[in-house]
């Protein structure tokens, strides 16, 4: 498509000259900007794609894709009900388990935190817990009154492995003195960190008849927790759901739990895109600009190689190889950069973190202990596209203005 010639001319017209030198300056700040540009757009929507997929993976992993509750009393029977709901076309899982709010204390500390009472084999099965044990092991959750608690907390109220914990309920046990709350030591056996502020800085994991012991419950429980295989499909799953568990119940899925949340985060991921996009326009702007320049000031040049022969169409190849060329090694230099700061974004944080002393990503404001990223393959090769797209659009009109110079207006008045 391009001759030889035409390519060492178009390099030739890219190269700083002492007379060319504002043109070239214009046409490399085009190129920062567009590689600037697609790298911090790459950036932006890896992280995006990192903050939803790791929140996703935690906030089902530790609540199910859909849960069970009682309309007006805890629940009995409930592993019968599990089994029917296990017969359930894609379900794969199925936990009855006793959650209540709980004040923990230790040597005079206390925080505010949320119990869940399961049976130990379904707590290993549960893979997120098992694969974030930080401290001790789950050997010892089904033995009498122990208990599994978040890192943060533990770290907060001072305790560890081994160590005892108060728990006091909100419900009060009547005696001949009046209502006293009920409160219960019980002994850490593991702690855990599922890289998730909220769950690691609450939750605590207690064997169900101890919690039922606890709560004075009886044999009863108030959720039943399901896993599906394709959590996007939870919707349809939940309608058969709904027939299993019959009236006194009903049953909410994580889209319905989390729809504001993960809403918000599309609606802020599409911003995001437009908005740097710009970043991207503005620089192919740039490109016309410059290259508009570089036609004014090669006038001569183009009648010149017009009367020995050169065609409009070599002229137009020219002048669009030029304009192109900026966006091609400004988007390939982008998308390395890119890519290159998000294989290693953790790292780069801890860096900039050390060599400042601030702290950049606090788990209490994000959420996450750590920054995600995930790299979508579908969508670099989309800003990619879109960069190029745009560089090659804006290289059309000044390429098309240098072949339609006449060479005998350009000689007489170079």
């Amino acid at each position: 498509m391009f001759g030889s010639f035409e390519r060492m001319v178009a390099l030739r017209y890219l190269r700083s000259r002492r007379q060319e030198g504002f043109i070239s300056v214009i046409a490399w700040f085009s190129l920062l900007g567009i590689g600037l540009g697609v790298a911090t757009l790459i950036i932006v929507m890896s992280v995006m794609n990192g903050f939803r997929t790791e929140l996703l993976t935690r906030i089902l992993g530790l609540n199910g894709h859909a849960t069970v509750h009682g309309l007006q009393s805890p629940m009995t029977g409930y592993d019968q009900l599990a089994v029917r709901i296990g017969e359930i076309p894609g379900v794969y899982s199925v936990t009855p388990q006793l959650q209540s709010q709980v004040m923990a204390m230790v040597n005079g500390a206390a925080s505010g935190a949320l119990v869940r009472g399961v049976r130990a084999p379904a707590l290993m099965a549960r893979g997120i817990i098992p694969d974030s044990i930080v401290a001790g092991s789950l050997e010892k959750f089904s033995g009498g009154p122990s208990i599994v608690v978040g890192s943060r907390l533990a770290e907060k109220l001072r305790v560890g492995v081994g160590d005892k914990m108060t728990l006091i309920s909100p419900s009060s046990t009547p005696t001949a003195f009046g209502s006293v709350p009920r409160m219960r030591a019980f002994t850490i056996v593991a702690l855990f960190n599922v890289g998730m502020f909220e769950y690691d800085n609450t939750f605590i994991y207690m064997p169900l008849d101890q919690a039922q012991l606890f709560f004075k419950s009886g044999d009863t429980v108030n959720a039943i927790e399901v896993m599906v295989g394709i959590p996007d499909q939870v919707d349809q799953i939940r309608r058969s759901l709904s027939l299993v568990i019959g009236d006194g119940r009903y049953a909410v899925d994580w889209k319905q739990k989390n729809s504001s949340f993960f809403n918000a985060l599309q609606v802020e991921r599409n911003v995001m895109f437009l908005i740097l996009t710009l970043i991207i326009l503005v620089a192919a702007f740039n490109i016309v600009s410059s290259m508009i320049m570089l036609v004014n000031d090669k006038r001569g040049s183009i009648a010149i190689m017009r009367t020995m022969g050169a065609s409009r169409g070599m002229i137009t190849r020219i002048f669009f190889m030029s304009g192109a060329s900026v966006g091609v090694i400004g988007t390939g230099v982008g998308s390395l950069l890119g890519l290159v700061f998000c294989w290693n974004i953790e790292s780069i944080r801890q860096g900039l973190q050390t060599f400042t002393g601030a702290e950049l990503f606090s788990a209490e404001i994000y959420f996450l202990s750590r920054l995600p990223a995930k790299v979508d393959v579908l969508e670099v090769t989309l800003v990619i596209v879109m960069a190029l797209f745009l560089s090659f659009a804006a290289s059309i009109y000044p390429s098309w203005r240098a072949a339609r110079t006449d060479p005998v207006e350009a000689l007489r008045h170079g």
